[in-house]
């Protein structure tokens, strides 16, 4: 048989077996014949343009192989990326320590849906999901991150130690690049590892609080000029310690919130301590510091107190409304401005004795944030109050009200109307 013989047979032989079909792996795979379809021997011309075209298949199949390796390569690399950067960045619980002038805001809790009334969380969540620290639908649902904050701060309320805790991701350099996205009245002081369980309201054992306020609000109605010049003396200032250490205990203080029943076990609040410190001098005025710590606290409650121990060094109340305002009667107490009132701190004694020196979690005391929250307090919580003050002169304003109160009233509303809440569980700090 020639040369020519040859080369026709091995073609009629490709055509036959048809053509070869590359697969993207080391082998090939090729059909076999079905039974009656083979076709009779082409021309020589005609068995060389298909073994040309077979080949120029091949080549284009091994193009594709190597190219869907050396993206499966890729995608394989970069998904070996990405899980390496979430197993170093685990979400853990934490607590953050926070400081702020709560001046312009409507309170601490942030009201999803309402843009209308801003408020520090708010502020504070946006700054969560800029940071890289939470994804952004935890900042639209906190549930997703377990937040809870240890107080509801009310309008206008300042916090020189509020604590919440939340689950994050501890990337690098955490505070800097929250703090970085929030106002400077804002301030991240502190951060530290909780026990998964941990939530920083029912963990609180006690809130404490500070209400700062001009030294003319005790001026008597009768005899001293509420201004500028007015100086607390010695014996007015014994006599508010005096009045303000009647608080000390446990209490119903139905009268010293709003929606509270007289009956309703939440109405009963123990008080741990409660006194006014020295006053001191800012910008010409004289202030001074009201502490008060206690378990928890209802909404107003604080300012309430406040108010009706003014309103008795005053001269507009007697002192036995003190004792009247536990019982059952209704009695009309009156609410100084939220502009003074300042959570200092919270307090978490008995998770530190279970935890704080267990080798894992340090203890929740901020001994070494102390000089960051007194540098903050004196430079945008002390000089909001003074200012503010000055300006707009709340207090002022709030005492001419006082005379429209009326002190003597003893109806007893709780006896007559029946408590829609009694019964229904206290709804935390607000103040």
């Amino acid at each position: 048989m020639g040369v020519r013989s040859l080369r026709a047979a091995a073609g009629a032989l490709r055509r036959a077996c048809g053509p070869w079909t590359p697969r993207l792996g080391p082998r090939l795979l090729w059909s076999p014949p079905m039974a009656g379809n083979v076709k009779a021997p082409a021309p020589v011309g005609a068995g060389q343009e298909q073994d040309r075209k077979a080949q120029s298949g091949w080549q284009g199949g091994a193009r594709t192989w190597e190219e869907t390796e050396q993206q499966a390569k890729k995608l394989k690399s970069s998904g070996a990326e990405f899980g390496e950067q979430r197993r170093k960045l685990p979400k853990r619980k934490i607590v953050l320590l926070m400081a702020y002038s709560g001046k312009g805001y409507h309170g601490m809790q942030r009201n999803v849906g309402s843009s209308q009334f801003k408020t520090i969380e708010d502020d504070l969540v946006s700054a969560l999901v800029r940071s890289g620290c939470i994804p952004e639908n935890h900042g639209e649902d906190m549930r997703k991150m377990s937040f809870q904050r240890c107080a509801r701060t009310d309008k206008g309320v300042s916090a020189a130690g509020q604590v919440v805790s939340l689950k994050v991701w501890l990337i690098d350099d955490i505070l800097e690049k929250i703090n970085s996205h929030l106002p400077s009245h804002i301030r991240i002081l502190g951060l530290k590892r909780v026990t998964g369980g941990f939530n920083s309201k029912n963990k609180c054992d006690a809130r404490t609080y500070f209400y700062m306020l001009p030294t003319f609000a005790f001026a008597h109605k009768d005899r001293d000029v509420q201004d500028e010049t007015y100086r607390l003396s010695a014996e007015t200032l014994q006599r508010v310690n005096r009045l303000l250490a009647c608080y000390k205990g446990t209490h119903n203080f139905h009268n010293f919130t709003s929606q509270k029943g007289p009956r309703e076990p939440s109405a009963q609040r123990y008080i741990l301590d409660m006194y006014c410190e020295e006053p001191f001098v800012r910008e010409g005025m004289e202030f001074a510091v009201i502490k008060v710590k206690g378990q928890s606290f209802m909404t107003h409650q604080i300012r309430k107190m406040v108010g009706l121990v003014v309103a008795i060094v005053k001269g507009y109340a007697p002192e036995s409304v003190l004792e009247r305002s536990w019982g059952e009667a209704k009695v009309d107490v009156p609410k100084a401005p939220g502009l003074g009132l300042v959570l200092e701190r919270v307090h978490f004694e008995k998770y530190n004795q279970r935890f704080g020196n267990d080798g894992l979690h340090e203890p929740l005391d901020w001994a070494r944030e102390e000089a960051e929250v007194a540098a903050f307090k004196e430079q945008h919580i002390y000089p909001t109050i003074v200012s503010t003050e000055r300006h707009e002169r709340s207090m002022a304003q709030w005492l001419s009200t006082l005379p429209v109160h009326d002190f003597s009233a003893t109806a007893h509303a709780a006896a007559q109307v029946p408590s829609p809440l009694e019964g229904s569980e206290g709804d935390g700090d607000s103040d």
